[in-house]
């Protein structure tokens, strides 16, 4: 699908922003309610959605990088907001941002804070408090919106695979996981002993029937299941939909799976809070003020 229409349109939008010289989000939404933009969802495709999102996203943060006037800068933020509030998707697809794009954002909200556009920090609290935001390493200037959302995926799975390791990390579950059912129940000798049991039975019934009827219980030498077959199938039945919930989580025998990846996310929010503190915690004013300046 061509996306130019759309990027074409907030071009435009933030072009009229800066043009004016406007540094107000009251300005923004004026703006932006008298060309319609709203609009832009409705030739919006019906597949691949997230790309079309995650385009318009990576456009206004393009502007908001920009290093031409502050005016035009405040006018990606204010776009991207806009972007987000407004879409029509239920949950919202939510922004990508790297690590450099983050940066830039502290540096637009210190700007902001300078020149009395108190407004800026106020969205961006906002924004972190309703988890906004998706933060990861693969910068706009260093990749197309498919890296982008190949990024948030990873980011995602890593998050579900961290999100198991948890509940199952010294658990019973942990435990049933790694559990041999087999070996549990002495699969091989159960088997060997109803083996065993099932041809003295069929003898000893073979040998009565030359003395007495046995009429009452022929019905049990008949041929049925072994218990030592029965629970050689549940086993092969347990390793079966324990290999199954291995491929959906992502969760592998050893439980180290997303470790690296994990520690790269714990690297991130230091560079963005010099405490480690998770961005995506709930946020009061003073930690807001420690974390912006």
């Amino acid at each position: 699908m061509d996306i130019n229409p759309f990027k074409l349109d907030i071009d435009e939008l933030i072009h009229e922003f800066s043009d004016r010289k406007s540094t107000t989000l009251v300005d923004m939404k004026r703006i932006w309610l008298s060309r319609k933009l709203s609009f832009i969802y409705e030739g919006r495709p019906k597949n691949n959605e997230a790309f079309f999102m995650q385009s318009l996203y990576a456009h206004s943060i393009g502007h908001m990088l920009s290093k031409d006037s502050f005016s035009q800068r405040l006018g990606g933020f204010y776009c991207l907001y806009c972007l987000y509030e407004t879409q029509p998707f239920k949950p919202p697809f939510r922004i990508y941002l790297s690590l450099g794009e983050l940066q830039s954002l502290k540096r637009l909200v210190v700007e902001a804070k300078e020149q009395d556009i108190l407004v800026v920090p106020a969205l961006v609290k906002k924004m972190l408090d309703k988890h906004t935001f998706l933060f990861g390493f693969v910068d706009i200037n260093e990749s197309s919106v498919n890296d982008r959302l190949n990024a948030i995926n990873n980011l995602q799975n890593t998050r579900m695979q961290v999100a198991c390791k948890t509940l199952l990390t010294n658990t019973r579950i942990e435990r049933f996981l790694h559990m041999d059912l087999g070996m549990e129940l002495d699969q091989k000798v159960l088997k060997k002993m109803s083996t065993e049991y099932s041809a003295a039975k069929e003898l000893a019934i073979k040998e009565a029937e030359k003395t007495v009827d046995i009429e009452n219980i022929k019905h049990i030498k008949e041929n049925k299941k072994l218990i030592g077959d029965v629970v050689e199938e549940m086993a092969e039945s347990w390793n079966a939909q324990k290999e199954v919930f291995y491929e959906q989580t992502g969760i592998n025998r050893t439980g180290n799976e997303g470790e690296n990846q994990v520690m790269l996310e714990g690297e991130f929010d230091k560079c963005f809070n010099e405490n480690g503190q998770d961005i995506d915690e709930d946020m009061d004013e003073e930690e807001f003020e420690h974390l912006f300046g």
